[in-house]
């Protein structure tokens, strides 16, 4: 008589959720709210230019199955930028997909810096993230996403891989900016049009008033080695490119892309 196979407990799943909310009282940006739950953690830096957010998912990473989502509410006037400590990293997954839910909303004249650190994709990982920002009227915000293909420096190798990513900027119920991401094995390796071998890429967009006027002062500083990059702008929008072999040219070109865009300092968990 065979014995029963052994009985294997369920795999443990990380979910999390944190959210932010902000509100502009005598002339400064102040914490109004607070909530978190699971896996994920939001702390407040102040800052003379107004508070930064940081986010934090202290699972380490997501695989398949994982559930996190990110929130910030800014009331009219208010003026925020938001990072993430670390890179989010997505691993293996050997079962279901990772997804990421990131709602932002904006108040009448709020502005918001979206600047998350990048996210590393490791072999056979699958990710899907929907990045949504709504903003009232005369809200303007600046968004970075970045994605690196493995870890260079230790000879990661990345074949397979999924990553469904969709960012989205409404004002009111109206879509001003949308950008639509589809990653899949076969585009690891495809010529010009997609990612021409490279490992790193990022985009950024600056979603404001009189935001195209600045397209010339973006490009004539698209100059970092080893890094392809374009940017154009058009009815309040500027949106930038860049693709390059390893994260570290690209994170380069995006500091000094930044110092343009930028009135203030740079977030302080990047300069750690």
């Amino acid at each position: 008589m065979c014995p029963a196979p052994p009985v294997l407990a369920p795999v443990e799943r990380s979910h999390g959720l944190a959210r932010v909310d902000f509100r502009l009282a005598a002339s400064e940006t102040r914490l109004a709210g607070l909530r978190q739950k699971g896996s994920a953690k939001a702390f407040v830096h102040p800052v003379a230019q107004g508070p930064e957010a940081v986010f934090l998912n202290t699972s380490g990473g997501m695989t398949g199955g994982d559930r996190l989502a990110l929130a910030l509410s800014l009331a009219a006037g208010s003026r925020v930028t938001a990072t993430t400590q670390t890179a989010e990293r997505a691993y293996r997954s050997d079962a279901g997909i990772a997804r990421v839910t990131v709602s932002h909303e904006l108040g009448a004249g709020a502005h918001l810096d979206w600047l998350p650190q990048e996210t590393i994709l490791f072999d056979a990982s699958a990710l899907e993230r929907v990045t949504t920002v709504r903003l009232a009227a005369g809200a303007s915000c600046l968004l970075l996403e970045a994605v690196v293909l493995g870890r260079a420096a230790m000879g990661e190798a990345v074949r397979r891989v999924s990553l469904v990513d969709r960012r989205q900027v409404l004002r009111g119920d109206v879509p001003v900016l949308v950008e639509p991401l589809r990653l899949v094995d076969a585009a690891l390796s495809a010529g010009p049009g997609v990612l021409q071998g490279a490992r790193a890429f990022a985009s950024l967009a600056l979603v404001a008033q009189g935001a195209e006027a600045r397209v010339a002062a973006v490009r004539a500083v698209l100059d970092e080695p080893g890094v392809s990059a374009g940017a154009s702008g058009f009815d309040g929008k500027l949106t930038l490119r860049l693709m390059a072999a390893d994260g570290r040219p690209l994170w380069r070109q995006i500091l000094r892309v930044l110092e343009v865009l930028r009135d203030g300092p740079l977030p302080r968990v990047w300069r750690m």
